[in-house]
């Protein structure tokens, strides 16, 4: 231990050579699970050590928190606006200190000999709100983990750095012993450390750019990127495309010179983290070493994830659940999911390259993977500009048929060099409708009508208007035309500062791709189909037929043999082959004959199809619907009406025996194995495949039932409870049929059950209980209606729901059935879920033990399996919207106004706030148990009295169930002096052990102790008494449900824990999130994102009312502004969207568009009496309208909607607004809404919109105009679903993600960059090529291939993750937005001025559209367009934008915050560029005074501010001197020539780079050096310490080893 020391002192020498040391307090009552990751306030840090502030600089979460902030917070830097980065990754070990690190800053580029390290802020400091919650990541390292200590019975949220140490020292301690999967090499983690496996001492492993991707995955690209020997568009699966291009290549160095440092931190050291420095270069020759080693093993080891590893898989809604250790709900584990159990999988090296004759084209090589399909060559083939016209082909190896389901590895002879042939195949009635589909597919290719349909998940992208086509290669040609003269940076009027005008158009600019070539009139389907039986014998298998450009009739038959011309014409059938009759194998070379403009229009069409992104073409996962289209022109198209005609149900023409069984398929995939990543990514795919062909096939079902279309299995009963039978999926809708809901709210009940239903196997799901099965469930919003679809359980249908159910009750708690089999599985389930086992009373008074809410349903299915349903009540009831009588609520409950009555008593709290509440009381627990230990031992001698009294102890008040005010004395005695920092931490040790040994039924603990704990579990409310597990009842306060006299006492502690949870949701939830907003850690820019907010921290919408008011209430109201818009806009049109579902269910299918219009019109129109047109049919006798009314699903009169009026709406909607937000609404019109609250009426028109479905047209909307109506019918385009559905994880790549962004934050760019580089492999793998995770994935890429200095690779990855957020989110989403800012400052770095500026004039424009100019982010964006038009000389424009930035960072981080600094020099820049040195001296004085009080005469920032002042007045007195000679002498003065300077790029990417929160800190080759041998020091002294423990232990480390504190660095001699 002495080593330990002596290396702790060395260390913090090396630490005062480089920084200067500061003590801070205790960073707040925070739960140490849930992170606070912003780094601390400058301003706090400039004051002393005051609490905890957030840093200006890190004012913004990552909205996926890309990179995470350390522990200990360094402000190095609390100059550089923007940029708190720390990389601290050390736990605090208990000790409430902070140590933080302030490193100078240096101006300007590092100097050549200096070695530059890259810092980065979560990801550019400013960001909406999440659109992801990986509330995993955000755990990674958190201080107080070793506080929280882990008690064997909770350890739920281990950080993901630690997984299997088998020792509490690994080899090194800077890398988790979790590593990549390599590329090519399979990846090494866990016991190898000790283990003494030749990789286990692998610090880095190697992306070696030639690589295939991923095991286990189909279709592996190189990691490459596209095979160099490919021309760019050559192959569009960009699923497998990597983006590590070259980050490791051998030559290729980051950041540019040799010995580039990266800073990290021991996570395990304890107390005083150590910092520790490697020169990258000594990284390589590892590496180097490496490779040579790894090329002579063809194996490599894959070792399993233990079980106990945390996987959360945040989806920002509901999904951060956490699989558990294997006593917390994974009994039913492998024994081969034992560590030690490691597998040897086989990986062939890499790709290799085949050669491909094709009919009519020249021979061309094509690289292929082994782990490909034969079918994947076939669809390249399909894609390629050249042979994209067959479909009906198969590939022969030397004159032998490739099966096409085969790998490429299986097939014998298959080697580099091969010559496949493509030899066309005879035609069946499938193969040619496949063949004509494709051929339209392919003149469709640039068509964007489906995106804007919302059909075949296409969605619009417009990413390439801005950028002018692809930036990848053609980026490298557009590096020459950089002269200033080609740049037209005028911005479009509607988007300068201050503007008043807030077009629509804008939004979908003109694509010149979207007029399409016309390459034919018409293709059609002949009315001759089918052929008649003589004409099959001949061969015919259907008929078609055509209008060419040049206006030819002509008729085409489809034989075996191919196409060809027959003498049909319209209304005579000759099927004789015409002559000549051009057969030709596919249509395409036939329509080549006979059409010249055909030949020529199609061969263009497919150059312009495959020079668009991949990413533009590629379908989504799940449909996204755009809320805005233009008008279309609807074309003829065969293969369109026949889909819509023939009802295809689940695309049977792809799939043997027709409609898909999709139970069967949905728990099929879940039984597949998972005891490797090849055999967890192939599940993790599968599960994801289905899920998304369930969801698209359950949406156009419920449509079909809503449109009528869908005959009813009970046509007899009323309309209202008829249920559907539809392509294998049962859909019902949404109101309370048999007074099932009676007591709980009626339909209102039966509307939200089935979204409380879907959460509830949403959390199963994750769960992920082998043996436990929950049915597909997808939950949509359609035209006022509510539809459920689910899967059916084979056989439920055959029999009565009392025969089949056996687990659970269908009469809600009357009569109760349990099963053993069923309590079983769900008891593995209870622990992650915070269930807790029960009894309850049935009809017959006999208890009945049930492990969940009674209303959830067991039945056992014809195929076995054992199915859970009804999961509506799988989380506690919230008792603040659940008045019991008798019940009295906590006080500050009571403060806010609750109990008050919902409209329904289904309310329950968040999964994630059952989490939050959990973790807090977690953290009350261990600290209640420490502070008595310590007492204990301090009172050893005189008084063990104290402590036998138990809770009668006065210092350690340990209140019943602690919650509300007890609270906060006990915890603020918990918190200890920083003296007795060091002790606290033992004694939190102490409490973690004791709490394993009484857990481990160890006779072994003095009763004292035993007590300690005893109390401690009472305290916080704990089912067991021996160690601490929180769990809830949810059927406490049930209606109907009834629990014996025996469990009384277990009950009122039940009841009790509710409170505390309801409590805890007022007073620590609420404040935290507006606390958030406050410090810029969560940017919400529209409605989405505020939800997302909201449900990240457990807060549910119907909080929304008291969220604002708490917001209208707090000091700081102006700063949050932004927020409090937000909150009242989302009010407004969440009430709006209440009634509009009533007003659309009275509403008849002819009379849609007028009656959807009407409401536009009542609701954001300032026109004072809209008039509703009806349907001139509506006159109609009335004997008709009566019999018609019986299919309206409502029970509303047919035209009762007519007679709404803009002051009704209006009235309703606040009264909405008050029952159920319980806010006040101060407004009686849209105007007055509108001027009270500052909301923009087009924000409103699309939040309206998106809330809804509903498509309007795209043209400017004057909704001021008191003289006519602002919509009309003609501008209702259509109505889409809201759908929402079970988001499945990838739940490896996310690991590899969450390692990447720790390693980041540590400093190893490298090393993270790899394993993000693989995360993205992996979810390539999982989800295919498009997703919001892969989304999130290439932007962290991009951003660390911009720090290590590849620009070309940071904005190539960069453009993926900009296209491919518009395609899944979403073209005006507030995550697009930011993408768009990111691209843009990678565009600017690789001189492309003009894209950079056009791209943030888009970004701006949307900002304005989705929620208008009064925005903190729109301060970041302004400066970004502000700093370009500067260095492109547009002085003028350039202070517009920066001015406006200033006044909007002086409103929301206050006057005199170093963000105001910044922008006050970025100001004075450009007036000293215009020789305005007045006004220059005057914003960089401003600036000057701001450094001055926050930071202090002597900081780096100071400096640099006092001396740009007297450069200015320098100047400035020269012109003045100049002027006055002029004055004097006139024109025969002797002018001194004056230094107007130009800024120059590298200046403005500079400044660009500290306002987007990255930062280039210089550290000279002594300093490396220092900590270079450091770190050879410590590695020596480690290795002595593993040999003499490998002595003392000989194989088994005890259990609670890695748990042991290091020795304290005041221990050191």
């Amino acid at each position: 231990m002495m080593g330990n020391s002596l290396f702790a002192g060395c260390c913090r020498y090396v630490a005062e050579l480089l920084f200067w040391v500061r003590e801070e307090t205790s960073p707040g009552e925070r739960s140490p699970l849930v992170s606070d990751h912003s780094a601390m306030g400058y301003e706090a840090a400039a004051r002393g050590p005051t609490k905890v502030g957030v840093s200006e600089s890190a004012l913004g979460p990552a909205p996926y928190p890309d990179i995470l902030l350390g522990c200990a917070p360094c402000e190095y830097l609390r100059s550089e606006e923007g940029t708190g980065q720390d990389f601290s990754g050390d736990e605090q070990t208990g000790e409430a200190s902070v140590d933080s690190c302030q490193l100078p800053a240096a101006p300007g580029r590092p100097a050549r000999g200096s070695c530059a390290m890259a810092a980065l802020l979560p990801d550019l400091e400013q960001e909406s709100t999440p659109p992801l919650d990986y509330s995993g990541q955000r755990r990674a390292c958190q201080p107080c983990e070793a506080l929280a200590g882990r008690s064997s019975s909770f350890r739920s949220n281990e950080p993901e750095e630690d997984t299997r140490r088998s020792d509490g020292r690994d080899s090194d301690h800077r890398f988790p012993a979790f590593s990549a999967p390599q590329c090519s090499e399979a990846l090494v983690r866990g016991q190898s450390a000790g283990s003494g496996s030749p990789l286990a001492k692998s610090r880095v492993l190697a992306c070696n750019g030639k690589a295939t991707s991923v095991l286990g995955g189909r279709g592996g690209r190189s990691l490459s990127g596209e095979p160099s020997s490919n021309p760019p568009g050559e192959r569009a699966q960009v699923a497998q495309e990597g983006p590590s291009r070259g980050v490791e290549e051998e030559g290729s160095d980051g950041a540019g010179a040799q010995g580039v440092g990266c800073l990290s931190v021991d996570p395990k050291v304890g107390v005083g983290g150590q910092f520790s420095l490697e020169p990258e270069w000594e990284a390589d020759q590892r590496l180097r070493q490496q490779r040579r080693k790894r090329r002579k093993k063809a194996a490599s080891v894959l070792e399993e994830h233990p079980s106990n590893i945390t996987l959360m898989n945040g989806d920002g809604l509901h999904e951060n659940h956490k699989e558990e250790t294997p006593q917390n709900g994974h009994e039913e584990a492998d024994p081969a999911d034992d560590g030690n159990d490691q597998e040897v999988i086989v990986i062939q090296d890499t790709g290799f390259t085949v050669k491909i004759h094709a009919p009519g084209v020249e021979p061309f090589p094509l690289q292929v993977s082994p782990q490909e399909m034969v079918q994947e060559i076939h669809q390249v083939l399909m894609d390629r500009e050249d042979t994209c016209h067959r479909t009906c082909f198969s590939l022969q190896l030397d004159g032998n048929v490739l099966d096409n389901f085969a790998e490429l590895k299986t097939i014998e002879g298959l080697q580099e060099g091969s010559v496949l042939k493509v030899v066309e195949e005879p035609y069946t009635v499938r193969e040619a409708r496949i063949h004509v589909r494709h051929i339209r597919d392919l003149l469709k290719s640039l068509d964007p009508s489906d995106a804007f349909n919302g059909v075949d998940c296409s969605s619009l992208s417009f990413l390439s208007v801005f950028t002018d086509g692809d930036l990848g290669d053609s980026g490298k040609r557009k590096k020459k035309g950089t002269e200033m003269e080609q740049i037209d940076c005028t911005p479009p009027e509607h988007i300068l500062p201050g503007g008043k005008e807030k077009p629509l158009c804008p939004l979908q600019p003109q694509n010149r791709d979207w007029k399409p070539l016309q390459c034919l009139k018409v293709l059609t389907m002949s009315s001759w189909n089918p052929p008649p039986g003589n004409r099959k014998m001949h061969g015919d298998l259907m008929y078609l037929y055509v209008i060419t450009t040049e206006d030819r009739h002509v008729s085409i038959t489809a034989s075996t043999r191919g196409f060809y011309l027959n003498q049909s014409t319209a209304y005579n059938f000759n099927p004789k082959p015409a002559s000549p009759s051009f057969l030709s194998h596919s249509l395409v070379e036939l329509l080549n004959q006979i059409s010249p403009t055909f030949k020529r229009n199609f061969a263009s069409l497919q150059k312009k199809r495959v020079q668009r992104h991949p990413l533009e073409r590629i379908s989504t996962p799940f449909q996204v619907y755009s809320w805005t289209a233009p008008v279309a022109e609807h074309a003829m198209d065969c293969v369109r009406a026949e889909d819509a005609y023939t009802s295809r149900l689940g695309y049977e023409e792809h799939i043997p025996g027709q409609t898909r069984d999709w139970n069967e398929e949905l728990q099929t995939t879940r039984e597949l194995p998972r005891k490797n990543l090849p055999e967890r990514l192939l599940r993790e795919r599968a599960i994801f495949k289905v899920h998304s062909d369930f969801t698209a096939a359950a949406t156009r079902g419920a449509m079909a039932v809503i449109d009528g279309n869908v005959m009813a299995i009970n046509p007899s009963e009323e309309t209202k409870m008829q249920m559907f039978i539809w392509n294998n999926i049962f859909f019902s809708l949404g109101f309370d049929v048999r007074d099932h809901y009676k007591d709980f709210g009626g339909d209102v009940a039966a509307y939200v059950a089935p979204t409380n239903d879907l959460n509830g196997v949403r959390t199963y799901n994750a769960v992920d209980v082998e043996g436990l099965y929950t049915l597909g469930t997808v939950v949509i919003d359609y035209r006022g209606y509510r539809v459920t679809a689910q899967s059916i359980i084979p056989g439920i249908l055959e029999r009565e729901q009392e025969q089949s159910v056996i687990y659970g009750s269908i009469d809600f708690g009357k009569t109760v059935v349990s099963h053993p089999k069923y309590l079983e599985l769900l008891e593995k389930t209870s622990r992650p879920l915070k269930i807790q086992k029960h009894e309850v009373l049935n009809d017959k008074d006999e208890e009945v033990e049930l492990c969940s809410s009674v209303e959830c349903k067991g039945i056992i299915g014809n195929d076995s399996r054992h199915y859970i349903l009804d999961l509506l009540r799988t989380f506690p009831p919230d008792l603040n919207f659940l008045p019991v009588e008798g019940e009295a609520m906590p006080e500050e409950c009571r403060k806010m106004g609750f109990p008050k009555q919902h409209r329904h008593k289904l309310c329950c709290l968040r999964q994630e706030l059952v989490d939050a509440f959990v973790e807090h009381r977690y953290l009350m627990f261990m600290k209640l148990a420490a502070l008595q230990l310590m007492q204990q031992k301090a009172s050893q001698p005189e008084g063990s009295a104290s402590l036998e009294n138990g809770s009668a102890s006065p210092t350690a008040p340990f209140p019943e169930n602690g919650a509300g005010d007890s609270e906060k004395p006990l915890l603020a005695e918990v918190k200890l002096e920083d003296g007795k920092g060091v002790e606290n931490v033992s004694g939190l040790d102490q409490v973690k052990e004791l709490t394993e040994t009484i857990a481990s039924d160890d006779g072994a603990v003095d009763p004292k102790s035993r007590e300690v704990i005893q109390n401690a579990c009472k305290a916080v409310g704990s089912i067991s008494n021996t160690s601490f597990d929180i769990r809830f009842n949810p059927d406490i306060f049930s209606p109907g449900v009834r629990f014996p006299e025996s469990s009384k006492e277990q009950i009122q502690d039940q009841k009790r824990l509710l409170k505390d949870a309801a409590a805890f949701l007022v007073s620590y939830q609420i404040p935290g999130l507006v606390k958030d907003c406050l410090d810029h850690t969560m940017l919400p820019m529209d409605g989405a994102t505020l939800a997302e907010a909201m449900h990240q921290r457990g807060i549910n919408m119907r909080y929304l009312g008291k969220v604002v008011d708490f917001i209208a209430k707090t000091p700081a109201r102006t700063q949050l502004d932004h927020v409090y818009k937000i909150g009242i806009a989302e009010l407004i049109t969440r009430s709006a969207k209440h009634i509009f579902r009533t007003y659309l269910q009275g509403v008849e299918l002819l009379g849609l568009s007028a009656a959807i219009s009407h409401f536009l019109n009542c609701f954001l129109s300032s026109f004072p009496n809209p008039v509703a047109h009806l349907p001139a049919d509506e006159l109609v006798s009335k004997k008709k309208n009566k019999r018609r009314k019986n299919r309206n699903l409502g029970n509303a009169d047919n035209t009762a909607w007519t007679s709404t009026s803009p002051q009704d709406l209006w009235k309703n909607i606040c009264l909405e607004a008050k029952s159920y937000f319980d806010f006040p609404l101060e407004c009686e019109s849209v105007d007055q809404a509108a001027e009270m609250y500052s909301l923009q009426k087009i924000t409103l028109l699309r939040e309206i919109s998106l809330k809804t479905g509903i498509q309007i047209l795209l043209k400017e909307y004057n909704f001021d105009s008191r003289h006519k109506p602002t919509f009309t019918e003609e501008d209702i385009l259509n109505i889409f679903p809201v759908v929402k559905h079970v988001n499945p994880k990838a739940s490896d790549a996310f690991h590899f993600f969450q390692s990447g962004q720790a390693k980041v934050q540590q400093g190893f760019l490298k090393e993270g960059c790899e394993l993000i580089s693989e995360a993205l492999n992996l979810f390539n793998n999982v989800y295919g090529a498009m997703h919001v995770e892969i989304c999130a994935c290439l932007r962290l890429l991009a951003r660390l291939n911009y720090i290590m200095g590849d620009y070309s690779e940071a904005l190539s990855n960069q453009q993926k993750a900009a296209l491919m957020s518009e395609r899944v989110l979403g073209i005006e989403h507030p995550s697009t937005i930011q993408e768009y800012m990111h691209l843009a400052l990678y565009c600017f770095a690789n001189s492309q001025l003009s894209t950079a500026l056009n791209l943030l004039y888009r970004a701006r424009y949307l900002m304005l559209l989705v929620f208008g100019e009064d925005h903190p982010e729109m301060a970041l964006l302004d400066n970004n367009i502000g700093l370009v038009l500067h260095g492109v000389m547009e002085y003028d424009l350039s202070l517009r934008f920066l001015e406006n930035a200033l006044e909007i960072n002086s409103k929301y981080h206050g006057a005199k915050s170093l963000k105001v600094a910044l922008s006050r020099h970025l100001v004075a820049r450009v007036y000293e560029s215009k020789a305005e040195f007045r006004s220059a001296l005057q914003h960089e004085k401003e600036g000057y005074t701001i450094y001055k009080h926050q930071l202090g005469e002597q900081h780096e920032k100071t400096k640099e501010s006092s001396e740009y002042l007297k450069y200015l007045t320098q100047q400035a007195v020269a012109l003045q001197r100049t002027m006055n000679e002029i004055y004097k002498n006139g024109s025969n003065a002797n002018i001194m020539p004056l230094k107007f300077t130009a800024p120059s790029m590298a200046s403005v990417l500079e400044q660009l780079n500290i306002i987007n929160g990255i930062l280039f800190i210089p550290l000279s080759q002594k300093d490396l050096e220092n900590l270079k041998a450091e770190v050879q020091r410590r590695q020596q002294l480690q290795e002595a310490l593993k040999r003499s423990d490998q002595l003392e232990s000989e194989g088994k480390v005890p259990e609670g080893r890695e748990a042991q504190p290091s020795p304290p660095l005041a221990a050191a001699p």
